[in-house]
């Protein structure tokens, strides 16, 4: 989501924010609503970048710690170094050019966003303030989601069925896993479902609700991110499911940022609301509507997917708003944080429904899927520079680039592109295509079915580099495209990149990927 100036409660505020590593690539669609989104990076963001201290080679595991030979061993050894990052390290957000990681996961620290976020939550806690539906109904299922699918959403069930199938829902999740409230209304469910008086069609009945929320949710993805929703049909059902169902999640907490309001605390204190749902349908496996259904199933199915980078999407987003967050970034290091809020987060998401292939795990596919998350949000940046400057008067480009390479601000607001302007273009292209050929070699970390979908996002959003090259790397005055029946030739292309021989007989043009168990490049 990209922050603008305050604006009145009668104009809708304009964020880019960019779901990307699942979604936003498929929403590579030209949004047909006057609504598009990048976010940005805040105080609390880059203040963790400066208080973070520890580093460790990502994916660099020197030959001394394989004992003996072949892949299994080389994977083991990678596997440890991995899980010694995870336990030890927290590794989660930065990749620098070096291959160093530091911790950027659930960053939390004073900031002005953070203590606005935090006070409101308290405030609803104590029941100091009554939050403001966004819509009629659901909680960031507004009028311009319900216009541009086409009908009203998730209004089919009633409580009961809703609070029913919920305690369905836990009943099939492992012994433990969610906490119990004494005396709370999911408590009250889950001792009726254990009942016998449950009858087998009540059982049958909840399954068919489930289904009818997946498919809104479907229908949600499908009228934001067309090309997306198309590449999930070849996933099996479950896993298209569960992406249906995270993007859904997104795209709420975007509309509840989104949404007109006359000052911030209307915001927060919606925000402050959703993101205790969050942590309640977690902690406690409770929901509210018929698409916080559809997450708890995911959850339920894929037990491994962590809160994590949901609380820090909605850090993201806060982020962005006018007065809370950052106006400039000083370093790339600034800038980076911001990608990983905005874009690594959905990698981390997805990878639990992804899948990894045979002898990967979540751990080992995290730094090419958050590469993955900033090479697409470096791509968006670069390619919006000129509209950024001029309808949102915000230059998102690290200011220690511009000095270096001799680019002022008042050139961008000017829409001056010079010789300085072109060679620090060149610089920020070749650092996103770094980023993408990192993320190259997570494809094949993942399960089979997942790898088309991902390769052709980083296909399509590496496309848009090219068009900026072609447009003389003007991005103040000419916008890059890729048109649609562009995006659909680039799909056997990306086919051909998923298969093992392409490893070996790349592509005309493609560099050759490294051995997953080699650093990268």
């Amino acid at each position: 989501m990209k922050g603008t100036n305050q604006q009145s409660a009668q104009t809708r505020v304009s964020f880019r924010s960019k779901y990307i590593i699942i979604y936003h690539p498929l929403n590579c669609e030209e949004r047909r609503t006057k609504k598009t989104f990048k976010m940005k990076l805040s105080f609390v963001a880059w203040m963790a970048f400066l208080t973070s201290t520890a580093h460790v080679d990502a994916f660099v595991t020197p030959s001394a710690n394989f004992i003996g030979s072949g892949e299994v061993n080389q994977r083991r050894a990678l596997h440890s170094l991995a899980t010694r990052s995870e336990d030890e390290e927290k590794v989660a957000g930065k990749v620098l050019e070096g291959g160093k990681v530091i911790d950027f996961e659930s960053t939390r620290g004073p900031s002005l966003a953070e203590d606005a976020l935090r006070l409101a939550k308290e405030e609803v806690a104590n029941g100091a303030v009554k939050h403001a539906q966004l819509s009629d109904s659901i909680l960031g299922i507004n009028d311009d989601v319900i216009a541009e699918v086409g009908h009203e959403l998730g209004l089919f069930a009633t409580s009961d069925e809703i609070q029913k199938c919920a305690a369905y829902l836990r009943s099939k999740a492992a012994n433990g896993f969610f906490e119990k409230r004494p005396g709370s209304i999911s408590e009250t469910y889950d001792d009726i479902m254990r009942s016998a008086s449950v009858a087998p069609e009540q059982i049958g009945s909840l399954k068919n609700m489930l289904a009818k929320a997946f498919v809104e949710s479907g229908e949600v993805t499908s009228a934001y991110a067309k090309t997306f929703y198309l590449g999930t049909q070849i996933m099996p059902e479950d896993k298209r499911q569960a992406i249906w169902a995270i993007y859904v999640w997104c795209r709420r907490t975007d509309e509840i940022v989104d949404a007109p309001r006359d000052n911030n605390s209307e915001m927060l204190s919606d925000l402050a609301v959703w993101e205790m749902r969050l942590e309640n349908l977690w902690k406690y496996g409770e929901v509210e509507d018929v698409f916080d259904l559809c997450l708890l199933d995911v959850l339920v199915k894929y037990p491994t997917l962590p809160i994590t980078p949901f609380a820090d999407m909605v850090r993201g987003m806060l982020m962005d708003v006018p007065d809370l967050g950052t106006e400039i970034y000083d370093t790339f290091d600034d800038l980076h944080l911001y990608c990983y809020r905005v874009a690594g987060t959905v990698g981390l998401m997805c990878l639990p429904v992804f899948g990894c292939a045979s002898g990967y795990d979540e751990i080992m596919s995290k730094e090419p899927a958050l590469s993955l998350g900033v090479a697409l949000q470096l791509t968006n940046i670069l390619r919006d520079v000129g509209e950024d400057a001029t309808t949102r008067n915000r230059v998102y480009l690290p200011v220690e680039d511009m000095k270096r390479f001799g680019v002022t601000k008042e050139q961008i607001y000017e829409q001056r592109v010079d010789q300085n302007y072109i060679n620090m273009m060149k610089f920020q292209i070749e650092r996103a295509r770094m980023y993408y050929e990192r993320a190259r070699r997570g494809v094949f970390m993942l399960s089979e079915e997942a790898r088309l979908p991902v390769q052709t996002a980083l296909d399509a959003y590496g496309k848009i580099l090219e068009k900026i090259e072609e447009n003389g790397y003007d991005t103040l005055k000419t916008r890059a495209y890729v048109d649609k029946w562009e995006k659909l030739s680039i799909i056997p292309f990306s086919w051909y990149r998923t298969q093992d021989i392409s490893r070996t007989v790349p592509l005309p043009g493609d560099k050759q990927i490294p051995s997953l168990e080699e650093p990268a490049p």
